[in-house]
């Protein structure tokens, strides 16, 4: 296709129901139709696993969150099966072709390709430029070829009218000639995931896509993440917000200290104990994705404070509530 997306074949997937898992959801558990397969994949950092993954399935055609507390190795889990880093062992493939040892520009060939928590943007080319780097089979790339235009001009207008198309779906278009580098942050998210889209990908990758994004511009984020699934495509995204995960996933796979420690669709996960430990402790009665769950939360951390600060141990224990709260007083508290 012309405009950088992949047309549905006969399913809608957006009205698909049926089951995700085969049989009972759960960490490592089958999909009706995987496109990725992971294999006792891990990746050490001297003495820290970062990753320590013992089997998981991508389901396709559908929306996938990577959730879980900072230093999970969520994003390094990405860099594993996308070709930025080699792991220590395991294996993974890609739509049935494995991808061990595979290079990262030769990934994004097969159709899986990656956007960054921090946008990798080119800010002294153009937004159209941007866009024309991310399309594939460029005949002028080759120094065979780059000398005659009448080998690869064809090309790179049909390259350039694909662009238009996308340029105006993310509402880019007005800002075509101007330098990415003056692009606000949310705008240079929506250029890194539209110029995905030029190399018509199979599974798309968004680490974090919403992070510091202006809050006017998650909405529309939001809903080309949902486009995504509607014209064909699978996404796997990492994301930290519970309400964005439960808005928008079909399925969420939960990481901590590296190991995948549940999965399941948004609802159940975000209320399984063990999810609710990665990210809080002891907290096991908090629905993460509920707004009333979050109160809970609060009131029962305020309960908490409450109780320790008339211990003799007030001035430290109170500092580390201080800490918590974000309070530039906890640290001058005076000791009982």
């Amino acid at each position: 296709m012309t405009d950088g997306t992949r047309a549905p074949e006969t399913a809608d997937y957006m009205a698909d129901t049926r089951p995700i898992a085969v049989g009972e959801a759960g960490p490592g558990c089958k999909k009706r139709d995987p496109i990725v397969v992971a294999r006792h994949v891990t990746r050490r950092f001297g003495g820290i696993n970062a990753v320590d993954v013992d089997y998981l399935e991508i389901p396709r055609h559908k929306i996938t969150a990577l959730i879980g507390p900072n230093g999970a190795g969520k994003t390094t889990f990405f860099n594993l099966l996308t070709g930025f880093d080699q792991p220590n062992s395991g294996e993974w493939t890609f739509d049935g072709h494995s991808l061990a040892g595979v290079s990262a520009y030769k990934v994004a060939r097969m159709g899986m390709i990656r956007t960054f928590q921090l946008t990798k943007v080119m800010g002294k080319l153009t937004v159209m430029e941007n866009m024309r780097l991310g399309a594939a089979n460029q005949p002028g790339e080759r120094l065979s070829k780059a000398l005659f235009k009448n080998l690869w001009g064809g090309r790179e207008q049909e390259i350039t009218a694909q662009a238009e198309v996308l340029l105006q779906k993310f509402k880019l278009d007005a800002k075509r000639d101007d330098y990415a580098a003056s692009l606000s942050g949310g705008q240079r998210k929506l250029l890194e995931m539209a110029r995905s889209l030029m190399a018509q990908p199979k599974l798309v990758m968004l680490d974090e896509p919403m992070a510091g994004v202006n809050p006017a511009l998650t909405q529309s984020l939001l809903d080309h993440v949902k486009n995504l699934k509607a014209e064909g495509m699978t996404v796997l995204f990492v994301e930290h917000d519970m309400q964005v995960v439960r808005h928008i996933a079909d399925w969420v796979v939960v990481m901590a200290e590296g190991r995948i420690v549940a999965e399941g669709p948004p609802a159940v996960v975000m209320k399984d104990p063990a999810v609710i430990d990665a990210y809080l402790g002891a907290h096991h009665d908090v629905d993460l994705g509920d707004m009333q769950g979050l109160q809970a939360l609060e009131e029962e951390l305020a309960h908490d404070r409450k109780s320790v600060v008339g211990t003799e141990d007030e001035g430290i224990i109170g500092q580390h509530v201080a800490e918590y709260d974000g309070r530039e007083d906890g640290g001058r508290r005076e000791r009982g």
